[in-house]
């Protein structure tokens, strides 16, 4: 059967209205574009991985960048024109409920499903100014070369992803997409997102030349992010980096963050210095003779944005390891050993492996189009929750 591609807005007759129960309205639906997808004769080369069997047998495809009001049936009856879905799965937090903004599609065959990967990845989706972005389920894909970021706080409650991209595209031609970080307990703007940028002069120009200029209704403020390097990665879905395993992390009453990997050039007049651009600061701090540091914010949106935006960037010669420090009701149900907590360390760290927290790369995303940001993606952010995976 030949593969027809989605129909215009004005010929979905199934089209709900799943966004009113997260109080949003999707932007206006955009008609297909039949240059915006590949040609059926010409599928994808996918790499094979997930469901433990050969390439060939795989019939599901991952599909990301999900906003919140998009359900199990706004994706099957995405695809139902083809009449080759079989079911639909959006993956969800365990303990909110709401979307994680990633979710699996199953076809009849993995023909149906490597026709539908070439046909519609790229190409607009049904009542959304997006795209679709999709690729084989489970599949892990080689970078396509450095990642330039900027950070952009500020942002007006109502920006979205396509916003913020024609916002800067408009002007700097190698701009390849933009992220607004999304609550995912209640589906709303954080306010803060992420552009990335093919050409690293254009990323250092667009950080001062669109620093107070208007999106929306509001002006910008933008800032450094960590980059993406070109190396093979998983994404996590959505494109932001999670603190997993730090008691301070899930706390919103913790503004402490800690910085490792420190120059010793660095001091906390620096980190004041650097930090101090989110927000107010209540405390700095380097322990003597430690490559290590505590910034402690006076509340948690601005700790949000100063880690989400300066994890992995350069200070002084090298790139800083941003996590949540520990949280003082988590500090003070320890036992007191000592100015710093445990055995000579500081809020609670030990006193030594600062520099060992290793970040995992995220498990569910197989592509890395944002890099590794806390929330998957953009050079070291990743969803859900904006924050940079920690090992314990």
């Amino acid at each position: 059967m030949m593969q027809q591609p989605p129909p215009s807005s004005n010929q979905q007759p199934w089209m709900m209205q799943p966004h009113q129960q997260q109080g949003q309205q999707p932007p206006a639906a955009a008609a297909w574009n039949p240059q915006s997808a590949p040609s059926l004769g010409q599928p994808q080369q996918h790499y094979g991985g997930g469901g433990g069997g050969s390439g060939d047998e795989i019939r599901s495809l991952w599909i990301g960048d999900l906003q919140p009001w998009m359900d199990e049936n706004y994706l099957i009856n995405a695809f139902s024109i083809t009449g080759e879905v079989q079911q639909a799965k959006v993956i969800r937090n365990k303990q909110s409920g709401y979307s994680e903004g990633y979710g699996f599609i199953e076809f009849v065959s993995h023909a149906a499903a490597e026709r539908i990967l070439a046909s519609y990845n790229g190409a607009q989706m049904p009542s959304s100014e997006q795209t679709f972005k999709l690729n084989w389920a489970g599949e892990r894909r080689q970078s396509e070369g450095p990642e330039h970021t900027v950070f952009v706080g500020d942002l007006a409650p109502d920006v979205t992803d396509y916003m913020l991209t024609e916002t800067f595209k408009n002007v700097y031609s190698s701009v390849k997409g933009a992220k607004v970080l999304i609550d995912r307990t209640t589906g709303r703007s954080k306010g803060y997102g992420f552009v990335r940028f093919g050409d690293e002069s254009e990323q250092m120009r667009a950080m001062t030349e669109m620093n107070g200029q208007y999106c929306s209704s509001r002006p910008m403020r933008t800032g450094p992010a960590a980059n993406k390097k070109p190396l093979a990665m998983q994404q996590q879905p959505g494109g932001y980096q999670t603190t997993q395993g730090n008691p301070g992390e899930g706390d919103p009453s913790n503004t402490t963050i800690f910085v490792g990997a420190l120059d010793e050039s660095v001091t906390e007049d620096v980190l004041k210095s650097v930090f101090g651009q989110f927000g107010e600061l209540v405390h700095v701090k380097i322990p003597a003779g430690k490559r290590c540091g505590f910034v402690q914010f006076a509340n948690r949106a601005c700790a949000e944005q100063g880690l989400n935006a300066l994890n992995g960037t350069q200070l002084g010669g090298q790139s800083i390891r941003l996590s949540w420090g520990r949280s003082t009701s988590n500090k003070q149900a320890q036992p007191d050993q000592g100015q710093y907590g445990g055995g000579g360390g500081y809020y609670g760290y030990p006193p030594q492996g600062y520099e060992g927290y290793g970040y995992a790369p995220p498990p569910q995303d197989p592509n890395a189009y944002y890099g590794g940001y806390p929330g998957g993606g953009y050079g070291n952010y990743q969803q859900p929750g904006g924050y940079q995976q920690q090992q314990q």
